[in-house]
């Protein structure tokens, strides 16, 4: 009888679980379309330009230059600006979407 109740909220849990990295995936991909792509690109930037491709990148490396631009630790005054916006669950999500493209 345990087992019979037990599987089916393994199963909802595991879904729940999976829509909420889906969530994250999607809210990445926006911001990134909105933001960083402009510079970055999404698979890469545009040919010549001086910024570095994000796709596939390490995402704890990612996630770390990012709150080091927030917090103005790393300088840059465009990415100081920009990730002086963004919001722990923003990093995040475009950690969680940067990093899962293939380059």
């Amino acid at each position: 009888m345990k087992a019979t109740i037990f599987f089916p909220l393994v199963l909802v849990a595991l879904s729940v679980s999976g829509s909420l990295q889906a969530a994250n995936l999607f809210a990445g991909q926006d911001r990134a379309a909105n933001v960083c792509a402009q510079c970055h690109g999404i698979h890469k930037p545009a040919a010549g330009a001086p910024f570095p491709s994000l796709a596939g990148r390490d995402a704890a490396y990612l996630k770390e230059a990012l709150k080091q631009y927030r917090s103005k630790k790393r300088v840059s005054e465009i990415m100081n600006a920009i990730a002086g916006s963004l919001r722990d669950n923003d990093i995040d999500d475009l950690v969680a979407y940067y990093s899962k493209l293939k380059p």
